[in-house]
């Protein structure tokens, strides 16, 4: 049976409080490879020659800013400077000052890495430059970058050690990099597992409470009455989403809709799409039985207004929304809702009722812990301007429609 994510990164965190490495991916669509990862704290001789034999050979170190400034280092280059694909966050390469030979034997490199994450280290007890390239990860970790290096603290600090990690990219014999079949089978041969920089990424979404702060007021909204307007702001990207609150007696598990912002219908009333009435209808519902709306700022399914317009365009030359998208360069649905989940879980709510066609919406939400979700139909609102998009949501996006319910003209 296959593994969930929190069942890998479980095993993961397993794995190294045993003393053994693991493989971590990042996504095919950036560096598409695999590094040795190992807690920089426990580091031995045999785990960097393991490393030297098995990776590219350079070890490198993942440190957080404020340890790196224990250490007196600063960047090879500049940020402004650093042109790498990934702006790789390489700093001066370090040797330890003591305890060491030439610096490049899997001993002395081991002894470089345990003195650098010493927790009474100064940077009189390092040299420069060395045969240890540290890296500095961003802050945010894999939620701000999603690079080996923010992923190797990260599963370090889940694992109970210090935020820093040795790691180094696996190599095949041929001195090709090792992907796909090639990693499941190093992987295999020495027993030690894989996890992505996306497993983490969802774990961390999941066990997190990333809303950094919230305010509330009261909002009169004509005609649905007096809700509670909350505005929150998220911790690593500081964008802020809208929940709408209308606080009912019921014995039933409280009723949510979950809102893509929408600028074009929600706020001018475009027909393009069925959003405003979507929007309506569920404010209706809620205000008739009390629930919550949450309004995500994800405007296009995630692409942003401008990428919006611009699928648009296409449309206007026949594309359908998926087609728009993809001919662009755009996912078809990037939205994420970790945030609505968090919201929810705050406030022990999670056995629901929600609004929605959309299966995604309900695996979404699922994904980040709101165990149980009834279906709560919206009916179709459909008129001769939206009705090729309600097709292509209900063929392409598999939204739970039945085209001939409509409110509207039939289509």
């Amino acid at each position: 049976m296959m593994q969930t994510y929190v069942e890998r990164v479980q095993n993961a965190i397993t794995d190294l409080r045993k003393g053994k490495m693991i493989l971590l991916t990042d996504h095919h669509d950036r560096e598409d490879e695999a590094d040795l990862i190992f807690p920089a704290e426990t580091i031995t001789s045999d785990i960097i020659n393991f490393m030297i034999r098995h990776g590219s050979g350079i070890i490198c170190l993942s440190l957080t800013q404020s340890q790196l400034k224990k250490l007196g280092l600063t960047y090879m280059v500049s940020p402004e400077e650093n042109t790498s694909p990934h702006q790789t966050p390489f700093t001066l390469s370090i040797e330890a000052k003591n305890g060491i030979t030439t610096g490049v034997s899997a001993k002395d490199r081991a002894t470089t890495i345990l003195t650098a994450v010493k927790n009474n280290v100064t940077e009189k007890e390092i040299t420069k430059p060395g045969h240890v390239f540290p890296l500095c990860a961003k802050e945010g970790g894999v939620l701000e970058r999603p690079g080996h290096t923010e992923g190797s603290i990260d599963i370090s600090l889940l694992a109970g050690f210090k935020p820093a990690a040795a790691l180094c990219e696996l190599m095949n014999t041929d001195g090709t990099m090792a992907k796909g079949a090639q990693l499941k089978k190093f992987a295999k041969q020495h027993q030690l597992m894989i996890l992505s920089i996306e497993d983490l990424i969802a774990y961390r979404k999941l066990e997190e409470n990333l809303i950094a702060e919230h305010i509330s007021a009261e909002l009169p909204l004509d005609p649905y009455g007096i809700f509670q307007l909350t505005v929150i702001k998220e911790k690593i990207n500081h964008m802020e989403h809208i929940v709408l609150t209308k606080n009912k007696k019921s014995s039933k598990p409280p009723l949510i809709r979950i809102h893509s912002s929408c600028m074009t219908g929600d706020l001018f009333g475009s027909k393009r799409c069925d959003c405003h009435n979507q929007l309506h209808y569920s404010l209706q519902k809620i205000s008739e039985e009390g629930g919550i709306l949450i309004y995500l700022n994800q405007e296009g399914r995630g692409i942003g207004l401008f990428n919006k317009i611009k699928s648009y365009a296409l449309q206007e030359k026949g594309f359908d929304t998926v087609e728009a998208n993809e001919h662009l360069g755009l996912p078809i649905d990037s939205r994420e809702y970790y945030i609505a989940a968090a919201w929810l879980k705050n406030r022990n709510m999670t056995h629901i009722r929600l609004l929605t066609n959309n299966p995604k919406k309900i695996a979404g939400l699922k994904k980040y812990g709101i165990a149980t979700i009834e279906l709560e139909k919206i009916p179709v609102f459909c008129s001769e301007e939206n009705k090729h998009y309600l097709k292509t949501k209900k063929e392409k996006l598999h939204h739970k429609i039945k085209m001939g319910d409509e409110h509207h003209v039939k289509c």
